[in-house]
């Protein structure tokens, strides 16, 4: 018998869950009312999200053309449009799954773990439900699935759910699983790791949709290279190999490249190797950086981007 736990503290029991991937009975659909937002992925930060997502739909917002938009105006009897998909996603642990969603404000809409194991969530429209792991599953990897959340402002998203953990835990998990990504000024995405390797990533609504890995095709030299660093850090959550595109790229384009690009290469590289511990030349780079002459626009941001830097060194010395 399952017992699911609600925001007034009552309880109820009778529903029951199956194994592996089945449901948690009558808490999937309660939990499932209102959930909003959601699109399930197999995929990390690095995959492009499914044209269309902005609209909830998942797929192409013009319904894939003129034939599509014909099938989607043939009536389809009972079918009402107003669905709500939430992701059933592997647990490896009850108890590290229950603290960490805890810790981040997530309230616990159901909880049973014998016989079988079924947990849901819930944080403002977000619903997320786990069972149990398939056996052999290597969630170090992180790779073990994950979900896509569309918002209007994702800064707003990360403050709220980094001020929770830390006042929960005294601190914000940034290695390691769980751990949550952190929030660059301007960035479109962070990520949430579960403890059992699964990726929650929290999107921009209007992000655009499409990524040109390298860099963009209308820009060259050094301002293409620092694109393609920004896609590597931001969308890969690689930043070792956006550190070493980046310091290929300014010794390749540096001297052809404008004063404003260099700083900016330069404060990349500087904030980067602090993302990854890497002292070589950061002192020598950002004495290079300090002998730029630049604008008061042009220095705003540079000055932004080792800003950036700076409170990065304070996240990860939590």
């Amino acid at each position: 018998m399952g017992t699911g736990v609600g925001g007034s503290g009552g309880s109820r029991t009778g529903a029951s869950g199956t194994g592996g991937g089945g449901t948690g009975g009558g808490a999937a659909a309660e939990a499932a009312e209102g959930a909003e937002g959601i699109e399930v992925s197999k995929g990390d930060e690095g995959a492009e999200r499914p044209e269309g997502a902005e609209d909830g739909t998942g797929g192409r917002g013009d319904a894939g053309g003129a034939g599509g938009a014909a099938r989607a105006r043939e009536p389809r009897p009972g079918v009402r449009g107003n669905e709500s998909v939430v992701p059933l996603l592997a647990c490896v642990s009850a108890e590290e799954t229950l603290d960490f969603f805890t810790s981040l404000g997530f309230e616990v809409t159901y909880r049973q773990t014998r016989p079988y194991l079924y947990l849901a969530f819930r944080w403002e429209g977000i619903h997320l439900h786990y069972g149990r792991a398939p056996k052999g599953i290597d969630h170090t990897r992180e790779e073990t699935g994950g979900c896509l959340v569309m918002v209007d402002d994702v800064a707003a998203y990360h403050a709220a759910l980094v001020a929770s953990v830390r006042a929960a835990r005294g601190r914000v998990p940034v290695r390691g699983l769980p751990r949550i990504t952190r929030y660059r000024s301007g960035a479109s995405r962070f990520t949430v790791m579960d403890p059992s390797g699964n990726s929650i990533i929290f999107i921009q609504r209007d992000e655009p949709q499409e990524l040109e890995y390298g860099g963009s095709a209308s820009l060259e030299g050094l301002a293409k290279a620092l694109d393609g660093a920004r896609i590597l850090r931001d969308f890969k959550r690689d930043d070792r190999a956006a550190w070493r595109f980046l310091k290929s790229a300014l010794r390749r384009h540096g001297a052809g490249a404008s004063a404003v690009e260099r700083a900016m290469a330069l404060a990349s590289l500087v904030e980067l190797s602090v993302a990854i511990g890497e002292r070589e030349r950061r002192a020598e780079w950002a004495q290079e950086l300090r002998g730029i002459e630049l604008t008061d626009e042009e220095r705003a941001r540079v000055e932004e981007t080792l800003g950036n830097a700076e409170e990065l060194g304070r996240w990860l010395s939590e």
